[in-house]
């Protein structure tokens, strides 16, 4: 890395705020940090954080089961991990018809509460369906896996790698396609929560706000650093013009994203602890006592965590800061001969099993006095029938038109009044944004399912700089209900483009192909599709009859 002087700097005019966010500065990795913070380094290293994902030939079979299987009774298929002399491999059979197997590459997770793991098929990466649960000591299927039929074809999203990884690469609008290598930084570092130290380390150190402090910074922005990647919703969504890649720590975080959550109805107590750890802790009574003196920071430092033996105490202290001995109602001689004592934690702040994570469980950060403790009325400030959870505190909440529009589209499916929202949003942007490729796409989706075909064709013509494969299916599928086969065989290549492992496109090619009585390119693209998806009994079937 070239070092900038000073001066190089002043020349540059480069100032840096307080919040030391400079979007000129690059990346250059923990191991530079280590160079000054050695200690710091090393401790953070014993992190979950720090320990966020390895090479999967780093985990050593001695401390997982090294071979179990897992039947899938319905599909009559059996998934598999082993472990060999090459490394760890997962598996998909039927027995006598297929094997589908991968090499894994990376391990995701600091085994907490399990690990999973990623598979590269060229510069693409993808989850692999069995991942390792800590608190059984046994294999099962991958999150989300038992909900659907992934197989090895479910993409690595560049939002959820952010979140697990130091510097990962994605390409841009390429749904799990990776620069080569996919990651400059393998586990969560420095920068994630500090903030490239290029200038930093150019001034060697000497530079007020060349890096970011979040200790130093206000509570609430700070928190926007944790917010990233602990604070979940029922939709996140990318501000125009903005990717995962440009929030950057001091920043506030709805600069780059919306995260929206839908508003409990009456009576109805909301309480999750699945990436809920922010608004949690916002509605609790601790933090509201404070008048907003608690934050993150105050519990956690996020260079240091506990041994299991020694959480209670550790947190016990951070409790100790407002409270006090006689705070808590519950005998001391009672406390005293629990297992572990005076275990504040263990009380108000319980693990709770995640219902959509098998086998795993997270904190509950409401702090809730009493177990039956109702959820307050209080929380993030109403934005167009949502709850806008990362607004900048004391701002008036408002989002951009086509981030609502995004967000009703993907909450339609949950709730039919949000469809309702979405297509009078629809409407109204197609006369205020007609320009916009995403409105364009959304208007060419509705009139395809209208029948509208060469309306539908006319949108979508105009939405393709999206670089969304769903825009060259639905391309394709309008020209195909116009007869125009051809064409529409040259969209769904298009498409595969950019997304060479999207079943769909590859599927729809193969029956174009047979309906234009094209044999031996509908036979070619048959043969691939079973090649990268072996699992689709129907694709198997229609290829044995082609072949035979």
């Amino acid at each position: 890395m070239a070092r900038l002087s000073s001066c190089a700097l002043a020349l540059a005019g480069l100032s840096f705020a307080a919040s030391g966010a400079s979007p000129q500065a690059q990346y250059v990795g923990s191991k530079v940090c280590f160079g000054c913070h050695a200690d710091i380094y090393r401790s953070f290293l014993k992190t979950g954080m720090g320990r966020s994902m390895r090479l999967a030939n780093d985990l050593s079979p001695a401390d997982i089961p090294a071979e179990a299987s897992v039947p899938l009774p319905a599909e009559g298929r059996t998934l598999r991990v082993f472990h060999d002399d090459a490394g760890w491999h997962q598996s998909e059979t039927e027995a006598n018809v297929f094997v589908d197997e991968h090499k894994l590459d990376y391990a995701v997770g600091s085994g907490a509460n399990g690990l999973s793991f990623i598979v590269r098929r060229g510069n693409y990466l993808f989850q692999a369906p069995l991942s390792f649960y800590s608190k059984v000591g046994k294999w099962d299927l991958s999150p989300g896996y038992q909900y659907a039929d992934y197989g090895f074809s479910r993409p690595i999203a560049e939002q959820c790698v952010l979140c697990h990884s130091g510097r990962p690469q994605p390409v841009a609008n390429r749904n799990g396609e990776y620069l080569d290598p996919p990651f400059r930084e393998l586990a969560i570092g420095c920068e994630n929560c500090h903030g490239p130290g290029e200038f930093h380390v150019a001034l060697k150190g000497k530079a007020p706000g060349s890096i970011v402090n979040p200790a130093k910074l206000p509570p609430r922005l700070a928190e926007n650093i944790c917010m990233n990647c602990h604070q979940g919703g029922d939709a996140r969504v990318l501000q125009p013009g903005k990717s995962y890649l440009d929030f950057r720590p001091g920043q506030w975080l709805i600069e780059t994203a919306a995260i929206f959550k839908i508003p409990p109805k009456p009576g109805e107590q909301k309480d999750s602890d699945l990436l809920e750890h922010n608004s949690a802790m916002r509605i609790s009574r601790c933090f509201r006592e404070s008048r907003g003196k608690l934050s993150c920071l105050t519990c956690h430092d996020p260079h240091v965590q506990p041994a299991p033996a020694e959480a209670s105490a550790y947190f016990r202290e951070k409790c100790l800061l407002c409270h006090t001995d006689s705070s808590c109602k519950i005998p001391q001689k009672v406390r005293a001969s629990q297992a572990p004592p005076d275990d504040c934690i263990g009380c108000h702040m319980p693990k709770r099993n995640v219902a959509v994570i098998s086998h795993s469980a997270l904190t509950n950060h409401r702090i809730p006095a009493r177990p039956d403790e109702p959820m307050p009325d209080e929380g993030p400030s109403e934005e167009a029938g949502l709850l806008l959870v990362n607004q900048v505190p004391g701002r008036t909440a408002s989002v951009p038109e086509i981030t609502l529009l995004r967000a009703y589209s993907e909450l339609a499916a949950q709730e039919p009044h949000f469809e309702q929202r979405y297509l009078a949003l629809l409407s109204q942007l197609a006369q205020t944004q007609p320009k916009d490729p995403f409105v364009q796409a959304a208007l060419g989706h509705k009139a395809l399912a209208e029948g509208k075909n060469e309306e539908a064709l006319a949108h979508l013509s105009k939405a393709l700089e999206l670089g969304d494969a769903t825009v060259y299916q639905d391309m394709a599928k309008a020209l195909s209900n116009l007869n125009r086969g051809g064409e529409a065989i040259d969209y769904l290549k298009r498409g595969l483009i950019i997304s060479p492992f999207n079943a769909v496109l590859l599927k729809t090619l193969a029956l174009e192909y047979i309906n234009l009585k094209e044999y031996a390119e509908a036979r070619q693209t048959m043969e691939r599709y079973v090649e990268l998806f072996p699992e689709d009994s129907f694709m198997r079937k229609l290829l044995a009859r082609v072949t035979n």
